[in-house]
């Protein structure tokens, strides 16, 4: 009976300690998000991402509509972190470790300015890190190509349909074969020497 107690005792204060936790929220995009996602996942102290639309105007965009290229949103993903596990720096170095920076056109396979790379910054904060990484990233001769990753204001961002959510373990196979053979790992890999 102690042991359940206890159980039950721990289990009340992991509980407590997560609801007082004030979570932040970045969004990058970085062409296909299904690509997005697990990287940011993996992070300890990242409470959640979500595969959706960013940037645009128009009110709840389908993926045809996003995928046409017309409707000015990019895909995109929300991270929803405890900054006193991460922080937004850290999500930073993954995103620049998720992408091809030097690439005006998309993303790898993925092309038009639906798969841009963009650093949408939330505040002031977030705007002057991403700023600075940028510089960083320029100045430390990893690309010979010139950094076009655009760093602009929060405006909109709608979740993407359920399938999209998770795709890289709802269909690891499928998910699996588009990375590779989109030219992202490969591109990762070389460039990151991963």
């Amino acid at each position: 009976m102690k042991i359940i107690t206890l159980i039950i005792l721990i289990l009340m204060t992991t509980n407590n300690l997560n609801a007082d936790v004030t979570y932040k929220k970045a969004t990058f995009a970085g062409g296909c998000f299904w690509c997005m996602e697990g990287p940011f996942e993996k992070i300890i102290g990242v409470k959640e991402v979500t595969s959706g639309y960013a940037g645009g105007t128009k009110e709840n965009p389908t993926y045809t509509q996003v995928s046409s290229g017309t409707s000015g949103y990019t895909e995109a993903v929300q991270i929803l972190y405890d900054p006193s596990r991460v922080n937004y720096d850290d999500l930073l170095n993954v995103f620049w470790r998720s992408i091809d920076p030097t690439d005006k056109g998309g993303q790898f396979a993925d092309r038009g300015s639906q798969y841009r790379s963009i650093i949408f910054h939330h505040n002031e904060a977030q705007k002057k890190l991403a700023i600075k990484s940028k510089k960083k990233l320029e100045s430390s001769g990893t690309f010979k190509d010139i950094i076009v990753t655009e760093i602009i204001s929060f405006t909109t961002f709608y979740p993407a349909e359920d399938y999209h959510q998770n795709y890289y373990k709802k269909c690891s196979i499928k998910y699996n074969l588009y990375r590779k053979y989109s030219g992202r790992e490969d591109f990762l890999k070389k460039t990151w020497k991963e």
